[in-house]
């Protein structure tokens, strides 16, 4: 390689987080650039707060999710955790359960089967249960509850890709859409908290627990370069939305909440072609109650999202 050649390259390394000579770039993907520093709501920021770190299985070489920590303005003895996902790299899936969205007729259900753990990066929770998400169901040609117009809702696409918006509105039924998961209204619409939010909350935005204004708090955004966000920890739901814009949500909706159901997990097995399992595996936060078992567990009967290598 030339001197300018190889200046370049550096150049372009520092700019987008990713090598021009990388294999995912030789297998026809283009990563999105990295993730850039998040500033802390606290001041002064704790060491590495708002710093990304790769996380989880490289696809082609390259790192496909970031993760990182940020304490809640309102909250802020907890550290939530943060994931930067790239949806050029990874192929997402939904998985279905018996009590969420209910029925056994899924053949995407608990365990991920040891060949799609193969490719599996990282996993994480779907929404609340039906009766409370005020909103549809559809996946595997199974409609199991009508999609509601105006609900905030997470689709999958035939080519693993995904999309984030208010149905109707955003997205609508296409034959290219293998499953729609909607939960609630928008928390987070055109870049910033949607009105009306009351940080005592413990009731318009799911149940919390106890009535426990803090506790924990999972949700999903899409930014403006097309990444996606998850945000997770012990947070009122303030909280919860100003987090998502922080890290450039444009979009964002609530994912499951209260401490069992919230989880985000990572696998980085031994070699790039490994095997995830729960010995491989990393919860975002430590103090998320579920383990990187929880997707491989034969009795889990709730949805949730798979992210794979492309």
């Amino acid at each position: 390689m030339s001197r300018s050649v190889r200046s370049l390259a550096v150049t372009l390394v520092l700019l987008t987080g990713a090598a021009p000579w990388s294999s995912a770039g030789a297998s026809g993907l283009t990563p999105l650039p990295a993730p850039r520093s998040i500033s802390s709501f606290i001041t002064p920021a704790l060491p590495s707060e708002g710093a990304w770190a790769p996380e989880g299985r490289r696809v082609h070489g390259v790192p496909a999710i970031y993760t990182t920590f940020l304490r809640p303005p309102q909250n802020t003895g907890v550290r939530a955790g943060v994931a930067w996902i790239d949806p050029r790299l990874l192929r997402a899936t939904l998985y279905s359960g018996s009590l969420s969205p209910g029925g056994y007729f899924w053949k995407l259900t608990a365990p991920v089967s040891r060949a799609a753990s193969q490719s599996l990066v990282a996993a994480f929770n779907g929404g609340f249960l039906l009766k409370d998400s005020h909103g549809g169901y559809f996946s595997e040609h199974h409609l199991v509850s009508a999609l509601v117009p105006g609900a905030a809702s997470l689709v999958l696409y035939r080519d693993g890709t995904m999309a984030l918006g208010a149905w109707g509105r955003d997205l609508s039924m296409t034959p290219a859409v293998v499953a729609v998961r909607q939960n609630l209204t928008l928390l987070v619409d055109h870049g910033a908290p949607v009105a009306g939010l009351n940080r005592y909350d413990i009731a318009a935005w799911g149940f919390a627990l106890n009535k426990v204004v803090d506790t924990p708090r999972s949700a999903l955004g899409v930014t403006a370069s097309g990444a996606f966000v998850y945000v997770e920890g012990p947070m009122n739901v303030t909280d919860l939305a100003r987090l998502l814009v922080r890290v450039g949500a444009v979009r964002g909706m609530v994912l499951d909440m209260n401490p069992l159901w919230p989880i985000f997990a990572t696998y980085t097995p031994a070699s790039p072609t490994g095997y995830a399992s729960a010995g491989n595996g990393r919860d975002l936060t430590s103090s998320m109650l579920q383990t990187p078992a929880r997707f491989f567990a034969p009795a889990y009967s709730r949805d949730f999202i798979t992210l794979s290598s492309r």
